[in-house]
């Protein structure tokens, strides 16, 4: 299969296919047909069917080619839009836009990484991996993801582009924690003093744990979440805090870690307890550099460049693979904007010629094996 200027239709109306199919990652039922659309349309494509790994009921597929993985290809089909976003989002494509709930993130990225695998002459060594639970933090494909990452010499993530197109070749580490506060209920009018104040307790903890943030290298700790009382005549007996934590890299991730298990009380009686801890490892910027390199001397060679690339605070499975040492690169998928937000959109113009770039890409990495970056070190 080429990618002529015919495929941009049939790619237009495969992301019309994903993304009205709508697959909310809370929905195991919904998730699962979407997993059914992809699988069909891969199958079409690729010629063979995925294996259908299902985890506590939710449905990731994976295609592998040929005896031993080299290059993984990464995206997922669960989006943040609940069932009926359709009826006030539906897919379309207008002035050369293309609209749709999940169509920037990530849809559209699945249907270039299927139409770019359809048009290499030999798949050996490829692994497609699509999840099914991204949105919420992987929880069930993040033992897969990094198994298979593992295999691999290179991860291309289909996570949708940076702003004007820019490759994403920095993200910030996750961290969640959830901070109950332990009091002492008591009557608000009769006898508050033998209360122990939850919710002030929580006060004076959301101030420290605000102080963690660091703007000088890029941390920043968000207090989000608060929950506290019981009634509005009762001195609340507990208190709960989350807390979103993003750092640009592990040994931030690791002081931010120490300083909230290390939380103190500051009421007498009152007590803590610190659950959660890192969700997502930083993608720093040396797990993306080679390929950054490559992507763009092929852009360069195809009269697509120079490419651009950007630090972004958000995270993706990406983070995953360049935790355990996998070289990395995000962003590959579609060109446009609005993720997860009512003007989501992807820009037709920019789908053929970036899925273009993502098949020579990969070929190149297939063919020279272990000594692309050498290969990519020369040019």
């Amino acid at each position: 299969m080429s990618l002529g200027a015919d495929s941009l239709a049939e790619m237009i109306d495969h992301i019309g296919r994903l993304v009205e199919c709508e697959s909310p990652s809370d929905d195991l039922d919904a998730v699962a047909r979407s997993a059914d659309v992809v699988a069909q349309l891969g199958s079409q494509l690729l010629g063979t069917e995925p294996e259908r790994l299902v985890v506590e009921g939710r449905t990731h597929l994976r295609w592998r080619f040929g005896d031993a993985p080299r290059v993984l290809v990464l995206g997922h089909h669960d989006t943040v839009w609940p069932i009926g976003s359709l009826v006030d989002h539906p897919f379309e494509v207008r002035d050369g836009i293309l609209r749709g709930p999940g169509c920037f993130d990530m849809k559209a990225g699945l249907v270039m990484a299927l139409h770019a695998l359809a048009a290499l002459d030999d798949l050996d060594g490829v692994s497609l991996l699509i999840t099914g639970d991204e949105e919420p933090g992987s929880d069930t494909s993040r033992v897969i993801i990094e198994q298979e990452a593992r295999l691999c010499i290179a991860a291309l993530v289909l996570e949708a582009a940076g702003p004007g197109g820019a490759l994403k070749t920095r993200r910030k580490g996750v961290s969640r924690y959830d901070l109950t506060v332990r009091g002492r209920a008591a009557h608000a009018g009769l006898d508050p003093e033998r209360g122990v104040n939850a919710s002030i307790e929580l006060a004076h903890q959301i101030l420290a744990v605000a102080e963690l943030a660091d703007s000088a290298a890029g941390t920043t700790v968000t207090p989000s979440l608060v929950e506290a009382g019981s009634s509005v005549n009762t001195v609340p007996a507990e208190a709960r805090l989350a807390v979103d934590v993003r750092t640009t890299s592990a040994a931030e991730q690791f002081r931010i870690d120490r300083a909230m298990r290390a939380l103190a009380p500051v009421l007498e009686r009152a007590h803590l307890e610190v659950a959660g801890g890192a969700n997502r490892p930083p993608l720093e910027e040396t797990a993306s550099a080679d390929l950054f390199r490559l992507a763009d001397g092929l852009a360069r060679e195809m009269g697509m460049g120079p490419l651009t690339c950007v630090a972004v605070g958000g995270a993706s499975d990406g983070n995953f693979t360049a935790g355990v040492g996998t070289p990395t690169l995000d962003g590959l998928g579609a060109v446009g904007g609005g993720a997860h937000a009512d003007d989501e959109h992807v820009l037709v113009s920019e789908l053929l010629g970036r899925t273009r770039l993502l098949a020579a890409l990969m070929s190149r990495l297939l063919i020279h094996g272990t000594s692309w970056v050498a290969t990519n070190a020369a040019r």
